[in-house]
């Protein structure tokens, strides 16, 4: 274990997070905003039980619990409502990092191996509720499952005395002495329950208390001190701030040394205002954060490289982007692939909502889906005949015919590239 973990939950129970198994208060009715709100204050991972009653709302589920992992940034556990090998994949397809297997169901022990083979032990968590199903279960776990979920508290001492694997502790509530006492053990890789819930906004505090305690914790820590840094004339390091998942350059600031440990204590862009000669969060009045995902220096280490989750627009004027008054443009001819693939994709999407005469693509989504298929399935054979040619240029004009048709069913079932992308980086 490279560092203990904190893992709030979500109880998705009829679309709202609720408190608890058995107690369905609802303290959320946007799952997906709460799993934002903590991923934003620091959680290493989240669970997300899935409480659905039937096979219509156990597929609502899995469509919130999509919604959630795009935008939790942080690795997803999908657990509840396992019966089948097919349910594992759905929540792998969600975006969930893992899956669990409720341990108290025997056709989820039955499936360990088979889904473990399927899609590998890394993605597979087992959820326990004592210690003998740990016992009894004992080479299984060990051999196809990475993580134990001890879903509750009782019995939690002699489960840590039992398991070899490592342990994600539940609890309801907790001393900070007891969350020392639990991590401190070698096989406890993670607390997780309703007292993590309830101390989100606390994690940094609490990670702080761990590392004090040589308890190895997911912290921002700096591998370039404030002395190494070259400063300029008023004693400040410029900040080049960019999107993390597009590069776009969003802005230019300044830190002094206060800011930038700041910066690296709370997890959120702290700036130093020239002009008013103090400290500022970004978004700290507009709500606008900016969440670091990394700071990288230049080599000569006199400006920092920043990149960050954008919330909302990262401009004062309202633009997503600072950088929008054009001095002069060349015209160039757009090669990065996925600025590419977004421009056409736009296209195609404007076809749609704005009709245009004549249009092919208005075509195939006047004609609907059976067509649009049907042309998919042609270019798709077009490029196996191509690939027979010793000409690699043929293979190259049939494959932009079918990514051509493939955005058009895309826009069709309302899938976008960041999806797409999405699935692809989990994989």
């Amino acid at each position: 274990m490279l560092y203990k973990k904190f893992i709030p939950c979500i109880y998705l129970y009829r679309g709202d997070a609720v408190k608890g198994f058995s107690d369905h208060t609802i303290i959320d009715t946007n799952p997906a905003a709460l799993a934002r709100y903590y991923s934003d204050n620091n959680a290493d991972e989240l669970i997300i039980y899935d409480m659905s009653e039937g096979d219509i709302e156990h597929e609502e589920a899995l469509d919130i619990i999509k919604t959630i992992c795009n935008e939790a940034e942080i690795p997803v556990i999908g657990a509840g409502n396992v019966r089948r090998m097919e349910d594992i994949k759905k929540l792998i397809y969600a975006g969930c990092k893992k899956a669990a297997l409720n341990y108290s169901r025997p056709d989820n022990v039955e499936i360990t191996e088979e889904v473990s083979l399927k899609f590998g032990k890394d993605k597979i968590v087992a959820c326990v509720s004592e210690a003998d199903t740990i016992v009894r279960n004992a080479d299984l776990l060990e051999q196809y499952v990475d993580e134990i979920i001890l879903v509750k508290e009782k019995g939690l001492k002699d489960a840590i005395s039992v398991s070899n694997i490592p342990l994600i502790a539940s609890v309801p509530e907790v001393s900070l002495d007891k969350i020392l006492e639990l991590l401190s053990k070698d096989n406890v890789c993670g607390i997780s329950g309703y007292a993590i819930n309830q101390n989100a906004k606390e994690l940094l505090a609490i990670k702080a208390l761990c590392q004090n305690n040589q308890i190895q914790v997911n912290t921002f820590e700096p591998a370039i001190r404030w002395e190494e840094f070259k400063l300029n004339s008023d004693g400040h390091v410029t900040v080049v701030v960019q999107d993390y998942k597009t590069d776009e350059v969003l802005m230019v600031a300044y830190m002094n040394e206060e800011a930038y440990h700041m910066t690296l204590k709370t997890g959120k862009m702290t700036y130093y205002s020239r002009s008013r000669q103090e400290l500022w969060v970004k978004g700290g009045t507009s709500g606008h954060y900016q969440y670091v995902k990394s700071l990288t220096a230049d080599c000569d280490k006199d400006t920092i490289l920043a990149k960050v989750s954008q919330i909302g627009p990262a401009c004062h004027t309202g633009a997503h982007s600072c950088f929008f008054n054009e001095i002069m443009a060349k015209e160039f001819e757009e090669t990065n692939p996925l600025k590419v693939f977004e421009q056409v994709f736009a296209v195609i999407k404007d076809r749609k909502v704005h009709p245009k005469e004549g249009s092919y693509t208005n075509y195939l989504f006047d004609k609907g889906i059976d067509k649009i298929l049907k042309k998919l399935g042609e270019e798709a054979t077009e490029i196996v005949i191509a690939a027979k040619n010793p000409n690699a240029n043929e293979v190259k004009y049939e494959i932009s015919d079918f990514l051509y048709h493939m955005m058009v069913l895309m826009a069709e079932k309302n899938i976008t590239w960041e999806e797409i992308t999405s699935e692809l980086a989990q994989r």
